[in-house]
């Protein structure tokens, strides 16, 4: 018997500020892919691995070195690639992760203002399969202003050191976001998520049947 070929999943990410509605719409394409038939896994950044999820609790809650928070989101992206990403893609599965790459120049570049230089060492070290640099094929970017992010946050719950911040830092978070998008838009969708759920949602729909057929077909 011989070995068919298994193509290669397909690796979406979503984006955005804090409170820009990701958690809801990630929901979404879950339950969409779903329904789809399209079989799938979610995971997320920081995160989506036993050790990653140890590094999350570190990240979101203890103070430390700016540069020590940047590599220690690499170190989790590595183990997140090498034990849950590639072994999916490698399936036939398709990805579907809260965060990536993305938020690393978001956050610790836009946010922290690291050099981007460092980021682009670290992502070819950590993503350079050798064939391929591993990236999400489609990026769904939720955008808000943080006036609406903020207000959306306020009183919901207790919050992370990085929603903590100021709003002068979610400013440049976004500006960071919005550059990396428009850097990339083949792979960048921007959303504007300061819409009803409901509205946001029938742009993702029309969005993803298309995508869908396109790269099922």
């Amino acid at each position: 018997m011989h070995n068919q070929l298994v193509p290669r999943g397909r690796f979406i990410s979503v984006e955005g500020v804090d409170g820009a509605g990701k958690s809801t719409q990630l929901a979404f394409i879950d339950r969409w892919l779903t329904e789809a038939r399209i079989a799938h896994i979610v995971t997320r950044e920081p995160g989506g691995t036993p050790l990653g999820e140890k590094l999350r609790a570190l990240l979101l809650n203890e103070p430390m070195h700016l540069e020590t928070e940047a590599l220690l989101m690499f170190a989790s992206r590595r183990e997140h690639l090498a034990g849950v990403i590639e072994p999916a893609l490698q399936r036939g599965e398709w990805v579907l992760c809260d965060r990536f790459s993305d938020a690393t120049y978001a956050y610790q570049g836009g946010g922290r203002g690291l050099p981007r230089e460092k980021f682009e060492a670290l992502e070819r070290w950590v993503q350079d399969r050798g064939s391929e640099m591993i990236q999400p094929d489609l990026t769904f970017l939720f955008d808000v202003p943080p006036e609406v992010s903020q207000a959306r946050m306020a009183g919901t719950r207790e919050l992370d050191r990085f929603e903590r911040e100021a709003a002068s830092f979610h400013e440049r978070v976004r500006n960071a976001y919005l550059e990396r998008a428009h850097a990339a838009p083949a792979r960048f969708r921007i959303i504007n998520a300061a819409r009803s759920i409901d509205a946001i949602q029938q742009e993702l729909h029309v969005i993803l049947s298309g995508w869908a057929r396109e790269t099922l077909a």
